[in-house]
């Protein structure tokens, strides 16, 4: 994806294209990296649920005990969640978020080991606790250094990679499955793990060596650049140094947004764990063909997320553009249910939940830096709050996914569960939020 969605051909003549021109030097110097790390953090999400046919077979796992599984990785993040991110504003986002990559890379690669039901349980919650933090602390990180103006868009960039680590990882971990079953002794499900958390441990390397911490710090920033992108930032957030985490729990409005993220977590993660076996169930065998066809509801998120940004920006409406998007999530999901039998029709639906659901988590990430009013232990410690309370979602939607499936032998009856989910989401979005975040942001010219 081009950076250049932040705008083209910027004339310094004016204080507008200055700013145009300095966060699009910002971004093309954060973005690729950020967007990068961010697409293995998203891949090392899904791998289990590509990983699940032969890790069953090897492991004599339930549907319940994979679905536990899944959901223990969540169980270590959301423990870990808070003190993490409260870590990462003391000790800086560049430090801590490097240790974070290179310490689930390490421990997503010790899959390879696993030989016991066991085994599968610890090491996933061990990767889900190393992973903590990661995605607040990186929301956190743009807060520093893009306006509030941008960031509808910054955060459907970031945001971007998650789907991209649907439509490239898919195909690619069927091809794995596939292909390096066998080889040097490992079955296929070793190799995926190991391709997807080694490279984590490099990235994590030029995490610390590339970026900065505090755009003061950034060398390849004039003065008047840093003095015009800091000024910007602080036009709408006066409060970026005060606040504590009790302060942010206390504002109207903190707890429904975790509520909302919840439910928006549930729909997320019962696509992200479940995709490839509603495809495999509709009657499609191929390992290379289900990982193309999964990939289909993230090219359909990252389509939609990337004119959602840009339409958000442009008018300045978050709340609704995230309603919109949950709703259009709820009706994939019921229509997933009711056309299960059917690949083409389900596969439909599921674009159709890929666009809604997955371009909704971006919209919706614009929300809370405005209730949070910037940086400061506030800010990192509340968005780590609402992101925590939203990954509840990742432990509640696998096993329940999972033991309606062992009670019932089918996915249907959990995806009309997740449907309702999502239509709830949506109206707190629509009528359950205080009055700070109905109003519209600064609209942004292009």
């Amino acid at each position: 994806m081009s950076l250049n969605v932040l705008g083209v051909g910027a004339r310094p003549a004016t204080s507008q294209d200055a700013e145009r021109a300095v966060v699009r030097k910002v971004a093309w110097r954060l973005m690729p990296l950020i967007m990068v790390c961010y697409l293995f953090a998203f891949f090392d999400r899904i791998n289990i649920s590509f990983a699940k046919f032969q890790l069953q077979a090897d492991l004599s796992l339930s549907d319940t005990a994979y679905g536990l599984g899944a959901g223990l990785f969540v169980v270590g993040y959301v423990i870990f969640e808070v003190p993490s991110n409260m870590m990462l504003y003391r000790v800086g986002a560049r430090r801590w978020i490097a240790r974070i990559m290179m310490s689930w890379g390490l421990a997503t690669a010790a899959m390879v080991f696993v030989t016991a039901e066991w085994q599968f349980y610890v090491l996933r919650f061990l990767i889900g606790a190393m992973e903590a933090g990661f995605a607040p602390g990186v929301l956190y990180y743009l807060t520093l250094w893009f306006p509030q103006h941008f960031r509808g868009r910054i955060t459907s960039m970031l945001f971007l990679a998650s789907a991209f680590a649907g439509l490239v990882g898919a195909p690619f971990s069927g091809l794995v499955l596939q292909h390096l079953d066998g080889v040097l002794a490992m079955r296929g499900w070793h190799w995926l793990f190991l391709l997807g958390g080694l490279p984590c441990i490099g990235l994590g390397l030029l995490v610390l060596g590339l970026l900065k911490d505090r755009i003061e710090d950034a060398p390849w920033l004039s003065a008047a650049e840093k003095m015009l992108l800091a000024s910007r930032i602080a036009q709408h957030e006066p409060h970026k140094h005060g606040g504590s985490l009790l302060s942010a729990l206390r504002i109207p409005g903190f707890l429904t947004l975790g509520l909302i993220y919840f439910l928006i977590q549930v729909a997320s993660y019962g696509l992200n764990f479940w995709a490839p076996q509603m495809i495999r169930s509709a009657g499609t065998e191929d390992p290379v063909m289900i990982g193309l066809l999964t990939a289909i509801p993230y090219v359909c998120g990252a389509i939609t997320m990337v004119v959602m940004g840009r339409w958000s920006d442009a008018t300045g409406e978050r709340r609704k553009f995230v309603c919109g998007l949950v709703s259009l999530g709820a009706v994939g999901f019921f229509c997933a249910g009711i056309f299960a039998s059917h690949t083409t029709f389900l596969i439909i639906a599921l674009g159709m939940l890929g666009a809604g659901i997955i371009a909704s988590i971006p919209a919706f990430w614009t929300l809370p830096p405005k209730l949070l009013a910037g940086g400061g232990a506030a800010a990192a410690g509340g968005i780590a709050v609402i992101n925590t309370l939203g990954q509840f979602g990742g432990i509640v939607s696998p096993v329940m996914v999972g033991r309606i499936r062992d009670l019932t032998g089918s996915t249907t009856p959990a995806l009309y569960v997740i449907g309702t989910a999502a239509l709830l989401a949506a109206a707190l979005v629509l009528w359950g939020l205080p009055q700070k975040l109905r109003a519209l942001d600064t609209p942004r010219a292009d």
